[in-house]
């Protein structure tokens, strides 16, 4: 039997890794996407075949991950309960997407991961995978083994001679890649508390952050962000030199009790520096574009997206549908927007578009006003006669 794990070189799938090769006596061929996380990807490699992988499949996949999943979720102002950026879920449907294709090629029986039952991404592993290929098994170590806690997890993992970074003493549970990181579990399970200072991985507290305020402006082509200060630079580029901008200032920051897919409620934080960023940007840009009924159409489907996206159905015909509608308007969305970084915050101070419907001329009380107020008197009549009764 062969099997394809989606491996992060974590607790979990260091564990089910080994788990799986002795319950199923199995070939284990780790997949691991490299999608900007922040630990060495190398040593993941080099652990998963240390834990007993026959083959580990190591690729950048950023760029794509980039342009296929966060940049259509970028477009679409993807929120999910108006805060949560939904990186680690954009990047599963990816994972999925290559775990079947890698099953494929090598002939595999079946896929894994190492999401628990509790969790949301053994849905979206599940839903994923079966959009793709319903005859491939999927298998979820995690839930169906005897290890029902963290500590007999790191015991298990000592017992077998299997490297991994989470201790008592470290307990969070920890998903990177370039479009933002996840932090849960260990103190964070007490909602009644604030994050230790410890929990954060990636942006500087704001009360440390830098006295001195900090702007740069970014350029949109069709809704896509193309400069940062007028250097033209790839997506990717582009994101990772924001991340790092945004976070020295400690933009980015989110801390949020959500609601999971399986029904209760969780608290984690996050940290999403140039997602927030280019968001907030393409967000005031599209303010100055689109007319009223459609910007507020676009609005309200932002919510569905990130539903969407969170939710697993990634590949459902819903988010292609709404995918069609918010591309069909991201040509009028080039411009540039200039924000300013400080102290946590992210305040837009500049905005720019040859596509721009503002017009100062109709917005002044000063001289030079456009506005014919005789016709807004007849239009404020015509208005109200839906409220009016005979």
């Amino acid at each position: 039997m062969k099997i394809v794990l989606a491996y992060s070189g974590g607790l979990d799938t260091s564990v089910a890794l080994h788990w799986l090769k002795e319950r199923y006596d199995a070939e284990i061929i780790a997949f691991c996407a490299d999608i900007g996380q922040l630990e060495s990807l190398e040593a993941v490699k080099e652990r998963a075949l240390r834990t007993g992988a026959s083959k580990v499949y190591m690729e950048p996949l950023s760029d794509r991950f980039l342009k296929d999943f966060a940049l259509p979720a970028l477009q679409a102002h993807a929120r999910y309960e108006n805060k949560y950026l939904v990186a680690a879920p954009l990047s599963r449907p990816l994972i999925a997407q290559r775990m079947v294709e890698i099953a494929h090629a090598e002939g595999a029986d079946a896929v894994a991961h190492g999401a628990t039952g509790k969790g949301n991404d053994q849905v979206r592993f599940y839903t994923s995978v079966t959009a793709l290929d319903p005859k491939l098994k999927v298998l979820a170590p995690v839930i169906d083994w005897e290890l029902t806690t963290r500590e007999s997890e790191i015991a298990y993992a000592r017992e077998h001679g299997i490297e991994v970074s989470v201790t008592k003493e470290n307990p969070y549970s920890i998903d990177t890649n370039i479009w933002g990181t996840s932090i849960e579990c260990g103190e964070l399970d007490d909602i009644s508390r604030p994050p230790p200072a410890r929990a954060w991985q990636l942006t500087a507290d704001p009360k440390a952050a830098p006295e001195q305020g900090e702007q740069i402006t970014i350029g949109f082509e069709g809704g896509v962000p193309v400069t940062l200060d007028g250097e033209k630079l790839g997506l990717t580029e582009l994101v990772s030199r924001l991340t790092t901008v945004a976070a020295l200032h400690g933009v980015g920051r989110t801390d949020i009790v959500e609601s999971r897919i399986v029904g209760f409620k969780t608290r984690g934080i996050y940290e999403a520096p140039a997602a927030t960023v280019l968001m907030a940007a393409h967000e005031e840009l599209e303010a100055i574009v689109l007319d009223r009924e459609t910007l507020h159409h676009k609005q309200s489907l932002g919510l569905r997206y990130a539903e969407l996206a969170y939710y697993g159905y990634w590949f459902s015909d819903l988010r292609r549908g709404l995918d069609g509608f918010v591309s069909s308007l991201q040509p009028q969305v080039t411009g540039e927007i200039t924000m300013e970084f400080h102290k946590g915050s992210c305040t837009v101070v500049s905005r720019t578009s040859p596509n721009s419907r503002y017009s100062g001329a109709l917005a002044t009380y000063e001289a030079g006003d456009s506005f014919d107020h005789n016709a807004g008197a007849g239009f404020a009549y015509v208005w109200s006669l839906p409220l009016t009764r005979p």
